[in-house]
């Protein structure tokens, strides 16, 4: 599959296909005799799981750290991680610092609407 049949079939625009590819998330494609780009079902289903995690609040950086096993994720039910404050380069750990920085966000949010709540309508 070309560069653009592999992005459309995963959501996503050749452009951020070739980012992935230089910041680690996919390896290398095969290459056409004329140089062109040469995607396989394998790497499309890790495009998709690239997007689905992007679209979940990770970061190209803590996918990068997580490179070597985005595969597992494209094998059938995702693994479990474990707990949320393994070492830093676990999936767990990854995923521990995301759900403490969108708790943090979720808390200064909520303070942000009271305040404003309060200036608005009354109150204590």
């Amino acid at each position: 599959m070309r560069i653009g049949e592999a992005a459309a079939a995963a959501g996503c625009t050749p452009r951020a296909l070739r980012l992935y590819e230089q910041r680690g998330l996919l390896p290398p494609p095969a290459r056409t005799a004329s140089g062109q780009r040469d995607y396989r079902p394998a790497e499309v289903a890790r495009l998709r799981v690239i997007r689905e995690l992007l679209g979940s609040g990770f970061t190209i950086e803590d996918l990068r750290s997580l490179a070597d096993r985005l595969h597992l994720l494209t094998e059938g039910p995702p693994p479990r991680c474990g707990s949320p404050d393994a070492s830093a380069g676990s999936g767990a750990g990854v995923v521990g610092r995301r759900l403490a920085l969108l708790d943090a966000e979720i808390t200064r949010l909520t303070r942000l609407r009271e305040e404003l709540a309060r200036r608005v309508f009354g109150g204590p």
